[in-house]
């Protein structure tokens, strides 16, 4: 069954981190929903631009996602950690059993949404502070109890290859991370 992936991102958002993500879950075969908290094109930390496949609020019509990933990148992990369109959003897919994943500062998002209580994380190293001390694990990729977070943009492949691995499987997991030389 093809699986369905939420990445939502706003001003600031991480590039590297964003297009690895979408890239490498498309190879996969994954459909990958990319929304903007609004509508229109979404700016990123490095003053690149990306239209949106659509807008958060279409997104949230829509009940069929299978994960959600958030992406990293200030004031985007700011933005993120303060909607409460997302934070309701990361609990019900949580409450769910469904994938619930964040890489670089954006982890904060998850725990401002309760999720990681009782549960190990990673974030980038600057932002620590924004995650439960005994929560936090110093590496690159860590999944624990269907959340999955990551550390900063030079750990955003094996991010969206653990996220594969975990929608997909072994063998297609593999057969991407040939084909990219990962």
């Amino acid at each position: 069954m093809k699986k369905n992936v939420l990445v939502p991102i706003s001003t600031g958002f991480e590039e590297i981190e964003t297009t690895t993500i979408v890239d490498v879950l498309r190879r996969a075969g994954v459909t990958v929903t990319l929304c903007g908290l609004e509508a229109g094109p979404v700016t990123g930390r490095s003053a690149i631009q990306i239209l949106p496949d659509c807008c958060l609020d279409d997104a949230l019509s829509r009940t069929d996602f299978d994960a959600i990933v958030l992406p990293g990148g200030q004031p985007n992990a700011r933005t993120l950690t303060g909607d409460e369109r997302i934070l309701n959003l990361l609990k019900q897919m949580n409450r769910d059993g469904k994938t619930v994943a964040a890489i670089c500062a954006a982890p904060a998002a998850l725990n401002a949404a309760g999720l990681l209580s009782h549960r190990k994380a990673t974030i980038f190293p600057g932002c620590k502070a924004d995650i439960p001390a005994d929560s936090y694990v110093e590496e690159p990729v860590v999944i624990s109890d269907g959340v999955i977070t990551s550390r900063g943009p030079g750990t955003a492949m094996a991010f969206a290859l653990e996220l594969t691995r975990t929608l997909c499987g072994d063998q297609v997991t593999d057969k991407v991370a040939s084909a990219l030389l990962a």
